[in-house]
C-alpha cells in the first residue's frame, strides 16, 4: 500500500444530477469530502439523502446516458476520475476501488453457485492467479468463512444472510483494492450480525490498512469504528467531523436529530428510554426547498433559513453558527 501523504480520494464540489423527461433533478448538490490512505470514513443521512447516489459516482457506475456530473472533481490518487477513459474506468472498477452493496441476495446471482461467482470475479481481476482453488478458498478464510468447501459448492439462498455479505466483502478483496465502498452493508440482517459484519471490515482495514467508505443510516454502527463522518441530508453535506467529537458534540439540528434519535443503554433501570424523532420526511430531489434545505423540518428555523442557503463554515451548515 502506498504510504503517500496525498489523500486516497478527494472529491471536491461534486453535483450529480440525471435527466428526465420534464428537465434534469439534481441529486448531489456540491458536496466534497476526504479519505486518507488507511482510513475509514463514514457518510450518514436518512433513505434518499444522495449517500448512495455519491458512492456510485466515485468510479461513474450510474448510467451515463441518464447521469452527468455538472460539476466538481473526484480525484483517486490525485487523478480525476471524471476524465477518465472507459479502459481506465474498467481498469479501477473492482481493482483499486470496490464495492459491497445493500442485500447481498440480490446482488448476487441466484443461479450460480458461490464457487463459480467467486472464480469468474478472479480471473476477471486476477488472471495470473495459478491455483484458483486455493485463492477462493482463502478468500472465505479471510472472511471467517471455514467450511470453505460447503460454502462453495452452495447457492446464495443456500446461505445465510450475514455469510452472505462475508461472500461479497470476499468478492471485494480479490484484487487487494486501495479502497472498499459498503454501502449499507448490514441492511437487512439481525443486530447482532450487523456487528458482526461491521467488526470484520475493521478487522480487514487494520489488516491490509485498506481504506473504506462506510455508507448508512445507522449512527450507532460507527462509534469506535469510523475516524470521520459525514452528514447528508438532501444531497448536500450538513456537517461533518472527527467521530467522537461529531456524536458527543453535534452542531446542526440534522446531527442532533440523528444523534437523539439512537437508543442509549442507561444504567438506571426507573429512567424511561425516551426517543426523540425528527419530524416531517425528508424531499424528494426533484422538490428540494429554497434556502437551508432541512429548514422545513427544523424546530430552530429563522426566516433567513428558507431564504439563503447557509455556507459549510467550520464544518457545520446552518445559520445558528453564523
Amino acid at each position: 500500500m502506498t504510504t503517500s501523504k496525498e489523500p486516497l480520494l478527494k472529491i471536491e464540489d461534486l453535483s450529480v444530477a440525471f435527466k428526465q423527461d420534464s428537465g434534469s433533478v439534481k441529486v448531489v448538490d456540491g458536496i466534497s469530502l476526504t479519505i486518507n490512505h488507511g482510513e475509514i470514513v463514514a457518510v450518514v443521512g436518512e433513505s434518499g439523502s444522495g449517500k448512495s447516489v455519491s458512492a456510485g459516482a466515485i468510479t461513474r457506475l450510474h448510467n451515463e446516458k441518464k447521469c452527468f456530473y455538472e460539476t466538481g472533481r473526484i480525484l483517486f490518487n490525485g487523478n480525476d476520475i471524471l476524465n477518465f477513459s472507459k479502459k481506465q474506468l474498467q481498469d479501477i472498477r473492482g481493482n483499486k476501488i470496490s464495492y459491497v452493496f445493500q442485500e447481498p441476495m440480490r446482488a448476487l446471482n441466484p443461479l450460480l453457485k458461490i464457487k463459480t461467482q467467486l472464480v469468474e470475479t478472479l480471473k476477471q481481476h486476477c488472471s495470473e492467479i495459478e491455483d484458483v482453488n486455493k485463492r477462493v478458498e482463502e478468500l472465505l478464510e479471510s472472511v471467517g468463512l471455514n467450511d470453505t468447501k460447503r460454502i462453495l459448492s452452495s447457492y446464495p439462498h443456500e446461505l445465510s444472510g450475514g455469510m452472505q455479505q462475508r461472500v461479497m466483502i470476499a468478492m471485494a478483496l480479490i484484487s487487494s483494492p486501495d479502497l472498499i465502498i459498503a454501502d449499507e452493508p448490514t441492511t437487512a440482517l439481525d443486530v447482532t450480525t450487523q456487528k458482526k459484519i461491521i467488526d470484520l471490515l475493521l478487522e480487514i482495514q487494520k489488516k491490509n490498512n485498506i481504506s473504506i467508505l462506510l455508507i448508512t443510516h445507522n449512527l450507532s454502527l460507527l462509534k469506535g469504528v469510523a475516524d470521520r463522518i459525514y452528514v447528508m441530508y438532501a444531497g448536500s453535506i450538513l456537517e461533518y467531523g472527527d467521530t467522537t467529537e461529531l456524536l458527543s458534540n453535534p452542531k446542526h439540528p440534522y446531527t442532533k436529530g440523528l444523534v437523539n434519535a439512537v437508543p442509549k443503554i442507561r444504567q438506571s433501570k426507573e429512567q424511561q428510554i425516551k426517543l426523540t424523532g425528527i419530524p416531517g420526511f425528508i424531499p424528494s430531489a426533484k422538490d428540494y426547498p429554497s434556502g437551508c434545505k432541512f429548514h422545513t423540518r427544523c424546530k430552530h428555523v429563522m426566516e433567513k433559513c428558507s431564504r439563503e442557503e447557509p455556507p459549510l463554515k467550520e464544518q457545520c451548515r446552518c445559520w445558528l453558527y453564523e
